[in-house]
């Protein structure tokens, strides 16, 4: 069987579903995985730092206390997404998410753009969580007494106070760098304690999301709240309608868990039933989780008073009377970003796997552990990486970057659908998205238009990074493309 349906010099040459789902023994993985446990990745990868932390920043910057509706906005188009993304993942249950659903319907060198954007979105989304676990962790210690040098806590394009009162830029994130390096190291070790170690942390987690909410409530301050839509101040994004979109534009970045669930579909056991549980059952959890959690946390702290703030559920809980309370939700978002970081990293070397698999990248990233059964080079590559970002770059920046290519993946899933339902439209789909071309287009719509609130320099960033990748793909990959006739 050809596994191309183009000629071997066009751009546009697809891989069959049956030839992308054929992998050589050495290459291949541990299925392992059950609905239970991808619900449980959804989860603990979806929530974090847009919750945590990009909510503040939001909020400060953008909407003001309608963050809460950015998030509705947000989820709406995820929604649309998540679907599309339920059915090609029941349909192609491989590794790679986006990457492999794009080299099936719309050919080789749309799936090396969206391959290389993943490492966009999943490589620097690890990398802000990271600056805002490093964050809470010294807000943690400054609890026991313990304080940090404040230079090796912050990039150098951000400026610390010293203990002597003055100022002084930053150095580099060193916890930050630690903490990545411990869960590539977890990774490493294997999917099925990876996923042991996530589901304890996603039920701590969930717990701390209740516990804020719960004991916030009777002390919101409903003076918070007016305006809830802050007036704009002339410039599009900030506050007003345009405001809202732009918020959304950013957290968007917060539900990027539903996408590295697909990346573990070849780990799963029957990815064809329990992919769309996962997508869609986290997705579900974590929408109402977001809109209940930004409400109270804006009742409790004025929009104002979070600028620049990376940990701004650590200024709500001082609002409240339950002191016993901080350190304990303090550990408990460390242990939710821990989480993300956790997923995020799983799914970016499971996309550099199948890339490398399928030649546009060096075989030795699709080297399986003899005894882990894991894609070890591809986690040490991302270990380094993210490990540079995490320490050099403020966390506002890295979320701008990573929204923008959470939804250039949305979109080419959503188009990948319509495609594949026109060019295949009689293969089995155990999961198949209700109303025609309708909910596909929807997504893109949607997508594109949050897209579109993005400022300028997120999209010269993306432009900059796609560059890039092109001149890898037709310098290397184009060449070395795995085509079998």
């Amino acid at each position: 069987m050809s596994q191309v349906t183009a000629p071997n010099g066009s751009l546009w040459r697809r891989k069959s579903i049956e030839s992308l789902q054929t992998t050589d023994d050495g290459h291949a993985l541990r299925r392992v995985l059950g609905p239970v446990n991808l619900v449980l990745l959804g989860i603990g990868c979806t929530i974090g730092a847009g919750l945590f932390s990009l909510t503040g920043i939001a909020a400060s910057e953008n909407a003001g206390p309608a963050v809460v509706i950015s998030y509705l906005v947000a989820a709406i188009g995820c929604g649309f997404a998540g679907l599309c993304y339920s059915e090609l993942s029941s349909m192609i249950p491989i590794a790679g998410s986006a990457y492999t659903y794009a080299y099936a319907t719309l050919g080789e060198l749309v799936a090396w753009i969206i391959g290389w954007d993943l490492v966009l979105e999943y490589a620097v989304g690890a990398a802000t969580v990271a600056v805002s676990w490093s964050r809470y962790v010294n807000s943690l210690l400054r609890d026991f007494g313990i304080y940090l040098p404040p230079r090796l806590l912050a990039s150098p394009f951000e400026t610390v106070k010293l203990a002597d009162g003055t100022t002084a830029p930053g150095l580099m994130n060193l916890p930050a760098v630690f903490v990545i390096v411990a869960i590539s190291m977890l990774l490493i070790r294997g999917i099925s304690e990876s996923a042991r170690v996530n589901a304890v942390i996603v039920v701590i987690k969930v717990a701390v999301i209740l516990a804020v909410i719960g004991f916030g409530i009777p002390y919101i301050n409903t003076a918070n709240y007016t305006p809830f839509i802050p007036p704009n101040d002339g410039t599009f994004g900030h506050f007003g309608y345009s405001g809202i979109m732009r918020a959304a534009g950013t957290i968007f970045f917060a539900y990027v868990g539903f996408d590295a669930v697909s990346t573990a579909a070849q780990e799963t056991r029957n990815p064809s039933r329990d992919m769309p549980i996962g997508i869609l059952g986290s997705l579900v959890v974590c929408s109402l989780a977001y809109v209940a959690f930004s409400f109270v946390l804006t009742g409790l702290v004025n929009y104002k008073a979070m600028l620049n703030d990376a940990a701004p559920v650590a200024s709500a809980i001082d609002v409240t009377p339950y002191h016993f309370l901080k350190e304990l939700v303090k550990f408990g978002i460390i242990c939710g970003f821990t989480s993300v970081m956790l997923v995020l990293l799983l799914g970016q070397s499971r996309v550099f796997y199948a890339m490398s698999r399928d030649g546009l990248l060096p075989g030795f990233f699709s080297d399986i552990h003899p005894t882990w059964r894991t894609p070890w080079r591809s986690n040490l590559l991302f270990m380094g990486l993210t490990g540079v970002l995490c320490a050099f770059l403020p966390i506002s920046e890295l979320g701008h970057m990573t929204s923008i290519g959470t939804l250039l993946a949305f979109v080419i899933v959503c188009g990948g659908v319509l495609v594949l339902r026109r060019r295949d439209p009689d293969r089995p789909r155990a999961f198949r998205v209700a109303g025609g071309p309708i909910v596909p287009v929807l997504g893109i719509l949607s997508c594109l238009a949050l897209m579109a609130s993005l400022d300028g320099l997120t999209w010269i960033r993306l432009f900059v990074w796609l560059a890039i990748g092109f001149v890898i793909y037709f310098g290397y990959s184009r060449k070395h493309a795995r085509i079998i006739q």
